[in-house]
């Protein structure tokens, strides 16, 4: 039976509290964290995604208190991501609840920390977060795509295409490719980047950036798209998590259907 594709609602915490804005800038309030990971996982999600957007010690106890509150409440896989630099990092994350950490930018400082941490817990637990974009004027790398750091503030000038496969290499279990470029716009996944990724590695990928119809998620997972990840139209209702189902069902793809989505429970249909 074909792997379902996931769809994974992705929760942006600013000291406890879901933020969402354009190409991270303009934040506002969305909602409460562990009550919004609740009701996503009722509806269906596969999986959710926290990601951490504060930097004080302060709002990483925020954090690891939300992490904590939202494992007892929510029975899909939890990934936590941001600001994640060492093994001890992952060790504190995956101890509080969370089944599945995001590595981004210390990674790319210190590539070898993607191999310490799945050393350590296996290639499952780590996913290697991309934030990758069209090179702006000025840089230039072989594929036309360059990784950027520190939420898409500063330009990397590394090769999205090559840095993805070293990635892969050093035992990433996982790539989330997100597009800067089309990060809270809505006018659809960054679908070229997507194929160019998908046709270098044989992890899965999850497709992050650009959502904003059930036809963009169905267009992400057929161009390669293991999973798909979204925030604001989830957040704000432009479309529910079952919506996007039952448009990827009629599109042939295998999704896992839940009483959300008019099915019974744990079902898989093509």
């Amino acid at each position: 039976m074909p792997v379902a594709v996931r769809l994974i609602p992705c929760l942006d915490v600013d000291a406890g509290r879901v933020v969402k804005g354009v190409n991270f800038e303009n934040l506002r309030d969305a909602g409460d964290p562990v009550e919004l990971a609740r009701t996503y996982g009722e509806q269906g999600a596969d999986e959710i995604t926290f990601l951490d957007v504060s930097a004080s010690i302060q709002a990483r106890a925020t954090m690891l208190e939300v992490v904590a509150a939202t494992a007892e409440q929510v029975f899909v896989p939890l990934t936590v991501g941001g600001g994640v630099r060492s093994v001890e990092d992952v060790a504190r994350l995956l101890a509080h609840g969370a089944d599945k950490v995001g590595v981004n930018t210390a990674a790319v400082a210190d590539p070898d920390l993607i191999a310490r941490v799945t050393d350590r817990f296996g290639d499952q637990v780590l996913v290697l977060s991309v934030d990758a974009r069209r090179c702006p004027q000025g840089v230039r790398t072989e594929s036309g795509y360059e990784v950027t750091t520190h939420g898409g503030k500063r330009s990397t000038g590394i090769d999205a295409l090559e840095w993805a496969c070293k990635a892969a290499e050093l035992g990433a279990g996982e790539i989330l490719l997100n597009s800067m470029d089309a990060d809270g716009v809505r006018s659809g996944f960054d679908l070229e980047m997507l194929r160019a990724v998908r046709s270098q590695v044989d992890i899965p990928v999850i497709a992050s950036g650009g959502a904003g119809a059930a036809e963009h998620f169905v267009q992400a997972a057929l161009a390669g798209a293991d999973a798909v990840l979204a925030a604001s139209v989830f957040h704000f209702g432009t479309v529910s998590i079952p919506e996007v189902k039952a448009a990827m069902s009629r599109a042939g793809l295998p999704v896992r259907l839940t009483p959300a989505c008019g099915k019974s429970e744990g079902r898989t249909h093509v």
